[in-house]
């Protein structure tokens, strides 16, 4: 190996170096502190529906939810049927609503529920996985319907003025959600073959953090 080509690998070397320094550097500033939650939300967006990523410091307390499906409210649907899973006084007046997006809505109000209960409300969310199961017929999973429906707990006052935005349920117009709540979890979702409970399409978990002692 001649002078040159040893001075050019030097010089790549350093340059890789410095950049992943500076990276590195960036990061470490972006880290939290020990009782802080530091939420990583896309650039230039006021109403983001999820975030990017969510950091924890070590002494905040965490609750982390079981997967929670819908609750059979709709006595007037067959046992086993998606449509047995819904509530239909959630969705009275409204639209055009899937069945996914109203087996959604009973399962963030159980998620709600369930937080009340561990002290806790949507608004403490950081993390959420969402499992859904096409509906019968279908080619997919509805994930239009299931975002809907999630707007209506969560993501829906614009981080910038600070105002409650009017989110569809359906086809119907927009009016204003069932919780406001600016929180927005880092979020996943994902269809699957099969959930537990014959006729559930969706079934969430969360992960929640506790602010205050």
């Amino acid at each position: 190996m001649n002078r040159r080509t040893k001075v050019v690998i030097g010089t790549a070397l350093t340059a890789s170096l410095l950049t992943g320094g500076s990276a590195l550097a960036d990061a470490r500033g972006w880290w939290p502190g020990s009782k802080e939650v530091r939420v990583m939300l896309p650039d230039g967006q006021s109403n983001p529906a999820i975030a990017n990523g969510v950091a924890t410091g070590g002494e905040v307390a965490v609750y982390q939810s079981s997967g929670l499906g819908p609750s059979a409210l709709n006595p007037a649907a067959p046992e086993g049927t998606p449509e047995r899973y819904t509530d239909p006084s959630l969705t009275e007046g409204a639209e055009g609503v899937t069945i996914t997006e109203a087996q959604a809505l009973v399962v963030l109000r159980n998620i709600r529920s369930n937080l009340t209960a561990a002290g806790l409300t949507p608004a403490d969310v950081i993390t959420m996985k969402c499992y859904l199961m096409k509906p019968p017929g279908a080619a997919t999973a509805d994930y239009a319907g299931w975002n809907r429906a999630y707007r209506q707990y969560f993501a829906n006052i614009d981080l910038t003025t600070h105002q409650v935005v009017p989110v569809p349920m359906g086809t119907s117009a927009p009016k204003p959600p069932l919780l406001a709540n600016k929180a927005r979890p880092a979020r996943a979702t994902m269809e699957v073959a099969s959930l537990a409970v014959p006729g559930w399409l969706v079934e969430v978990e969360v992960t929640a953090v506790y602010r205050k002692r």
